[in-house]
């Protein structure tokens, strides 16, 4: 991964955290103050105080790395070679089949255990 954000990013990001905190602050307290409000026009203001307070967060050198982190995973998930319909109901039965062979083997011991317990304990 290549992290091309410093690591010590600017002077103002403490600043800009506490804005982010504020924002999110200040959808919460409006949320209650406004309860009696309808939902609708309550989640469309959160919606937006959202998108404020991402932005705001985006502009500091920890939002930044999210933002690159986010975009390599999104092109390593594109590399993924997912299996066909085929291959997944052949490893689903296959697991199916041990899980059940295990199974069996566990209930066979058990009851043997259980057995020769009874016997000795009389």
């Amino acid at each position: 991964m290549n992290s091309k954000v410093s690591s010590e990013g600017s002077k103002f990001d403490a600043l800009k955290w506490v804005a982010v905190v504020l924002v999110v602050a200040a959808g919460v307290v409006g949320n209650s103050i406004y309860a009696e409000e309808s939902l609708f026009y309550r989640v469309v203001v959160l919606v937006v105080l959202a998108l404020v307070a991402g932005f705001v967060a985006l502009q500091t050198a920890k939002g930044q790395a999210f933002f690159n982190l986010f975009k390599e995973a999104k092109a390593e998930i594109r590399k993924v070679v997912w299996p066909t319909r085929q291959e997944t109901g052949q490893t689903t039965a296959i697991v199916v089949v041990v899980v059940l062979i295990v199974g069996l083997a566990l209930w066979g011991l058990d009851s043997l255990l259980s057995w020769l317990v009874s016997g000795v304990i009389g």
